[in-house]
């Protein structure tokens, strides 16, 4: 039995997928509210964070986990207020944020009571719903995946998304220089602002012969990708013996043909995760390590970038505006409208 204080309804709002699968084919209905588990406590969800991985979803390509809520959503911010049996962590009232494997897009959300980050009194909860996706993805795939090093020079593709907006602050935090490639220089001069060494607008530039000049040769260390296609081969030419790639997401492509024998004399690390399907305990690791390394930094040094808010009920402009890779940060949904 969950308890509570609140009032709560037995019904919310939240986003369904439509037939056809489009940006407007989503829509609001009114379903019945979820109810904590064990060891999971009940959110009144102030905002929740937009992912490639939503839209993914809403394609038909990325579905839920077994065992995960259908709806969208794998980010978001809000307030405790109910607790499942054995949920002793959180009381009711605490502001949290956390990552999820869905249910974001709706008006409550639960969570494992150990995937919950707290949110500081200064941080508005637009804020607290941007960071979880970009904090793991950047934590787990760049600094545990790809060991990024002090002295280490950092390519981001996507440099001005919500991840490699986040992802230039945290690595120039550790150290390493950070080169970037974006679609306009509106977005290259975004991460030139956050501290980026070296934009590259791929549209009129080569990155490859971008990258060369700005190393003398040398290459990059650690390469984080979410285009893949033909970036494959490319971020093979341009990575430094011994460099890492790891790919987080294929706009291009996942399927390409490439000549191994640079990656043997190069000794690279070609890699690559997601964090949806992962197993309760490695996620409970994994936000042991966020709380302890990262979280405290976005309070501080590590600033939000947030693109633009839209209500629940527009998350299908929220989607085109994502496809159309118009945003620079992050899209963020208020679900309270």
């Amino acid at each position: 039995m969950a308890e509570h204080i609140f009032d709560l309804p037995t019904k919310m709002r939240a986003v369904q997928i439509g037939e056809e699968r489009t940006p407007e084919s989503l829509y609001i209905e009114t379903i019945d509210l979820p109810q904590p588990a064990e060891f999971e406590v009940l959110v009144a969800v102030s905002a929740a964070g937009v992912n490639r991985g939503d839209c993914y979803q809403r394609l038909g390509f990325y579905p839920a986990p077994p065992g995960a809520s259908k709806i969208m959503g794998l980010e978001f911010a809000g307030t405790v207020v109910a607790l499942g049996e054995n949920a002793r962590r959180w009381k009711i009232g605490d502001r949290v944020a956390a990552l999820v494997a869905g249910g974001g897009y709706a008006e409550y959300a639960t969570v494992h009571q150990d995937h919950a980050l707290p949110i500081p009194d200064a941080m508005e909860m637009t804020e607290a719903a941007s960071l979880p996706e970009t904090l793991f993805t950047v934590w787990t795939n760049v600094f545990e995946g790809a060991s990024l090093k002090p002295d280490d020079t950092l390519l981001i593709h996507g440099g001005a998304s919500g991840i490699g907006t986040t992802a230039i602050q945290m690595a120039k935090q550790s150290g390493a220089r950070v080169i970037t490639t974006a679609g306009s220089d509106e977005k290259c001069k975004a991460c030139l602002d956050l501290g980026a060494d070296l934009a590259i607008n791929y549209k009129s530039q080569d990155f490859v012969d971008e990258i060369a000049k700005f190393t003398q040769g040398s290459g990059v260390n650690v390469i984080l990708d979410m285009v893949g296609g033909d970036y494959v081969i490319r971020n093979i030419a341009c990575a430094a013996r011994g460099g890492r790639i790891v790919n987080i997401a294929f706009l291009k492509g996942s399927k390409v043909e490439i000549d191994l024998m640079p990656v043997m004399l190069k000794n690279l690390t070609l890699t690559g995760s997601t964090l949806r399907a992962r197993a309760t305990e490695e996620k409970t690791r994994l936000t042991k390590c966020i709380a302890s390394n990262v979280w405290p930094l976005a309070q501080n040094s590590i600033k939000p970038v947030i693109d633009q808010v839209f209500p629940l009920s527009a998350a299908g402009d929220a989607h085109s505006r994502m496809e159309a890779s118009l945003h620079i940060g992050k899209i963020i949904l208020d679900c309270t409208r």
